[in-house]
């Protein structure tokens, strides 16, 4: 069983995750369905159109991801999974995308897991060091500035 994953969040969000998924993932096209939610489009219009997509692939299981909960995308999302045995998860990001990507055909309860797993792991502080192979020169008036 496949599962289809929807991403709802604001316009262009839920399009360029999208893009960013099928540069990595080019056949997952078929799995992966993107909403964006436009500032002058009510909530009605933008469930209504979401109903839409999800329709097209009924029998399978669905993974709403969504940007900011609270937010009108996913309002809307809380409103097209009520009743339903989808899932929900607010909150993403390209990691998180990625690995939902990576594991659609895993139970809807794992494919859960994994989505809050890759969003998480995926959020980190990188340490700040010099380029490789460049030395920070002595004249340097800022020598944390590692710009050429």
């Amino acid at each position: 069983m496949s599962n289809k994953i929807l991403i709802i969040a604001h316009a262009p969000l839920a399009h360029a995750l999208k893009a960013c998924a099928l540069h990595v993932f080019p056949d997952c096209g078929n799995s992966l369905l993107a909403l964006d939610v436009h500032p002058n489009t009510s909530p009605e219009e933008s469930l209504s159109s979401a109903r839409i997509m999800v329709s097209l692939g009924q029998g399978e299981g669905l993974l709403v991801l969504t940007d900011i909960f609270g937010a009108t995308p996913s309002n809307v999302a809380q409103r097209l999974v009520q009743g339903t045995h989808a899932k929900l998860v607010a909150g993403v990001n390209l990691p998180m995308l990625l690995r939902t990507v990576s594991y659609c055909q895993e139970s809807l309860e794992m494919l859960v897991s994994r989505a809050l797993a890759g969003g998480a792991q995926g959020v980190m502080q990188v340490a700040n060091t010099a380029p490789q192979n460049q030395s920070k020169k002595q004249h340097d008036p800022n020598p944390d500035d590692h710009q050429q």
